[in-house]
């Protein structure tokens, strides 16, 4: 790798491999076209480190600079973490994807749930889009109360049906799951890979946080139905008037991680790697991830606006959004945030 730098962009500063010297000049034209405030870009090619470039501000007011150290919240970008903490346990043995959720988390089948199985939740075919009953937004704040709520709900629609996208529920009950088999959180799941990737953060962790711009538009959701105002228009869509700083310390499995490029490459490294991590130990075994990136429904989403192909957690590449690889995967998130897992090329 070569140092980069590029006068486009403000307190630019990186590495990179000659071959992704293209990805960074359109990194550096969105700075030119003040479609950033500060991003970070990173590259793990075959168990290297090929690019890593970081660039811009991490606040409004242009004061503090993007570093190395800064992290940012990267929304649903999260969910990849989540298939990576889901296929470690059914590699383990605790979890099956094709088993029914109620049996590990037996008051989830409450109310038509007792089907369900951990594959329909991760690809969004479970009905659980969102809450149709009013509850006041801090409730997403109490682990306690929101996975009850879950367990109690109805499911929107007859699960295994159709597809339609869960911001946050799928989160609340993978992390739930999770708990359950292995005693710990999804935080503290996170944490035994001691790499720069946290679900809750708070001290000297939350300093080094960058925050998000509000965006000139909402999102185009396409043609409004039910089932995309439960998800993200209802008062209690997401949580709402909390602290920022409670907000950020919450585990909010699919919606609140915190990141810096170079550390989400790393930890979901393994998705790309044939199960492996990047210092060769194999944590997951191969044929679960066969099974992890099969397809499993494909359709019009109900709650995003376009046809999707799910696999266990993360979306595939039929859209070419993940790059020219038809057989890569990947998920993005408010803010920019976004993640490309090519099995193929082990990127």
């Amino acid at each position: 790798m070569s140092e980069w730098t590029d006068a486009r962009v403000p307190n630019a500063r990186g590495e990179l491999a000659e071959s992704f010297y293209s990805v960074a000049d359109a990194f550096a034209q969105n700075f030119e076209d003040e479609l950033e405030l500060g991003a970070n870009f990173a590259v793990i090619l075959d168990g290297k480190l090929i690019a890593n470039i970081c660039g811009g501000y991490t606040d409004r007011k242009k004061e503090t600079p993007w570093s190395d150290d800064t992290i940012t919240c990267i929304y649903s970008t999260g969910k990849s973490v989540l298939t990576l903490l889901v296929a470690r346990a059914v590699s383990d043995g605790l979890l099956e994807y094709d088993a029914p959720v109620s049996s590990v988390w037996p008051e989830f089948a409450a109310n038509g749930k007792s089907e369900i199985t951990l594959a329909e939740v991760v690809s969004h075919q479970a009905g659980l889009a969102g809450l149709r009953d009013e509850m006041e937004p801090q409730t997403w704040l109490d682990w306690d109360a929101i996975t009850a709520r879950i367990a109690a709900m109805a499911p929107l629609w007859p699960p295994g049906s159709k597809n339609g996208y869960s911001p946050q529920l799928s989160g609340f009950v993978i992390g739930e799951v999770l708990r359950r088999v292995t005693g710990k959180t999804v935080g503290a799941l996170i944490r035994d890979y001691d790499i720069d990737v946290y679900c809750g953060v708070s001290g000297d962790v939350a300093s080094r946080a960058s925050y998000m711009r509000k965006p000139p538009a909402a999102p185009d959701l396409g043609a409004l139905n039910e089932y995309k105002q439960i998800a993200f228009l209802k008062r209690w869509s997401a949580p709402g008037r909390v602290a920022i700083e409670d907000w950020m310390a919450a585990e909010l499995p699919a919606s609140n991680m915190h990141a810096n490029a170079r550390a989400l490459a790393e930890i979901v490294f393994p998705l790309a790697n044939g199960g492996a991590v990047m210092g060769g130990e194999q944590i997951i075994r191969e044929d679960v991830l066969r099974d992890v990136f099969r397809e499993r429904i494909r359709g019009d989403d109900l709650v995003l606006r376009f046809n999707l192909s799910w696999s266990a957690g993360l979306m595939r590449n039929i859209n070419a959004h993940f790059g020219p690889n038809e057989n890569a995967f990947g998920h993005a998130g408010f803010g920019g945030s976004c993640v490309v897992i090519d099995p193929e090329n082990r990127l």
